[in-house]
């Protein structure tokens, strides 16, 4: 198999700090990718996985997965976690919206400088061309079910604690302790599903395997070691950041099943009762403000199936009665590039933000209470960002002018992608 130049990430050491510029993508996959699954001709069907292709085996018999996968390509695309209510039911896009696509592909890969210094250059490398192999970037979206590719409702009691909840990314809250701030923010876990779908970095997959287990790295603040066959649960109240996961084999697909998430909201001041978010700000096209809990119902179950020898199809169906009101599940795929490089993400050490924050919010009530600030500059909160997701689609069609309407400047409207 022919390979691509290495990819490789910079470990971010604060996500707070992100915050003020997050949107900046960047994809450095370039391994070659089969075709995993053709665009029908009706747009609104989603055919099933294909599994026409069959992986070597271990030694001891199990399909052989373990390598290294990204999807990156997924994120700088800008297929979204949630789909555009442009798109309505369908599952794929027209070649018109493709062809939109595939032009800020082309021109986020010409920004791309390789002599660029710091963390996050700007522009793309080979997202055009796997734009071109993989039908999977004529998607509408992340997920598939319910059929308008969106989030399904939340219940009362989930909407509730959605709305009280506290995290780094809620407009208008103070700060005075860790428990003002989430999971990321504080550098434990993306929480579950949340980390298995695109971040704006470091998107990288490593999958061991051994005779009975299967080991899945992920680069951002994640590790599941997964037994498979007939293992015995967890008991009731016994949780993880990474829940419980149980594994068995489905002819060519790997079925995962966890329970046992660590469960709460981000409403209590106990640090022990908060939970990781479901589903986050920051991934392609995510749900706002990182406070969406988790009870002890939520179920995640996972099929993982290689569509080819550089790809791999990874179905989620996440289910969690007490927060949303139906089960909602994605389709994504990973592009196998074993040159890409894992580096530590030393996220704790030099997280200086929440310090810096906390100090920040305090002085700045205290200058109120002194009437050195006047209270309505409070008002002024680079957060009301995060109140919806800040994912622009490229594929849907941007609204005509206004009649008589005067021609945007240069650089103007830019919108957080």
């Amino acid at each position: 198999m022919s390979r691509g130049p290495t990819s490789s990430r910079l470990a971010k050491s604060s996500h707070l700090a992100m915050a003020a510029a997050v949107g900046v993508a960047l994809s450095l996959s370039m391994a070659p990718t089969a075709v995993a699954q053709k665009r029908p001709a009706n747009l609104k069907a989603l055919p099933p996985v294909p599994t026409d292709y069959t992986p070597r085996k271990t030694p001891w018999g199990d399909y052989d997965f373990s390598h290294i996968y990204t999807t990156d390509d997924v994120g700088s695309g800008k297929i979204l976690f949630q789909r555009p209510k442009e798109y309505g039911d369908r599952v794929w896009v027209t070649d018109e919206e493709f062809a939109r696509r595939l032009g800020a592909a082309q021109k986020s890969d010409a920004n791309y400088s390789p002599n660029y210094r710091g963390a996050t250059p700007p522009g793309t490398r080979g997202l055009a061309d796997w734009m071109r192999r993989s039908d999977f970037a004529k998607r509408t979206s992340l997920i598939v079910n319910p059929k308008d590719g969106r989030l399904p409702p939340l219940t009362p009691k989930g909407q509730h604690l959605f709305e009280t909840g506290r995290s780094g990314w809620v407009p208008g809250q103070h700060y005075d302790w860790v428990t003002d701030f989430d999971t990321w923010d504080r550098c434990i876990t993306r929480g579950l599903p949340a980390s298995m779908f695109p971040n704006r970095y470091n998107n990288g997959i490593r999958v061991f395997q051994s005779p009975g287990y299967i080991t899945i790295v992920l680069e951002m603040l994640g590790t599941r070691i997964i037994p498979i066959g007939d293992t015995p649960p967890w008991p009731a109240g016994m949780e993880s950041w990474m829940g419980h996961s149980r594994a068995h084999w489905e002819g060519k697909t790997l079925v995962i099943e966890t329970t046992n998430i660590k469960s709460g909201d981000s409403v209590s001041t106990d640090p022990f009762k908060r939970s990781a978010s479901p589903v986050i700000v920051t991934m392609v096209g995510g749900a706002p403000l990182n406070t969406t809990p988790t009870s002890p119902k939520a179920r995640m179950v996972e099929r993982l199936t290689m569509t080819g020898p550089n790809t791999l199809m990874h179905e989620l169906t996440y289910d969690d009665p007490e927060t949303y009101t139906a089960p909602w599940t994605t389709r994504i795929e990973w592009t196998r590039d074993d040159a890409y490089q894992f580096f530590e993400y030393a996220c704790h050490e030099g997280n200086q933000a929440m310090r810096g924050y906390i100090l920040a919010s305090r002085a700045e009530r205290a200058a109120i209470a002194r009437g050195d600030k006047k209270p309505e500059t409070l008002a002024k909160d680079s957060r009301t960002r995060f109140t919806t997701a800040f994912d622009n689609d490229p594929g849907v069609a941007k609204p005509p002018a206004p009649a008589g309407s005067a021609p945007a400047r240069a650089g103007g409207g830019k919108s957080l992608e």
